[in-house]
């Protein structure tokens, strides 16, 4: 299974501007630029849409998990914040912290813990920070 995505830019990095569009069309055209990135205009970034990825794929994780424990959620909400420093090398994405606020019906804390480290450690988006990258780069004259 694959999913899409396209983005578009124009311009220099600090006045350049560009959208991101995904296949569903639940984002179409979307704003992003530095500004949006390392400061605070309008439109979106690549940290927030990795962060709403994380925590959509953990929570499902998690979910998966539980059921699996013959448990279930009466609701899972998760808050993933991702950290883009600085370091010696450029800018990079040095933490994704995911917060998990959850309400389980007989669920034990161990039970618990073990739903959510399983999630963590199992879930594709946090299998993606080590993957193989490829590339298919066409320039157009």
């Amino acid at each position: 299974m694959q999913r899409s995505a396209e983005a578009h830019w124009r311009g220099d990095l600090k006045s350049g501007a560009g959208t991101v569009s995904t296949a569903s069309g639940t984002l179409s055209q979307t704003p992003y630029s530095f500004h949006s990135r390392f400061e605070e205009g309008k439109g979106t970034n690549p940290e927030e849409l990795l962060a709403a990825a994380h925590a959509g794929c953990f929570t499902m994780a998690v979910s998966a998990q539980l059921a699996q424990a013959g448990l279930k959620a009466d609701s899972l909400d998760t808050t993933c914040k991702i950290t883009l420093e600085k370091t010696d090398g450029g800018f990079g994405i040095t933490e994704s912290h995911l917060a998990l606020n959850a309400k389980i019906p007989g669920a034990t804390q161990e039970a618990f813990e073990k739903a959510t480290q399983a999630a963590k450690s199992g879930c594709p988006v946090s299998k993606l920070y080590n993957t193989k990258i490829t590339l298919e780069a066409h320039l157009e004259s």
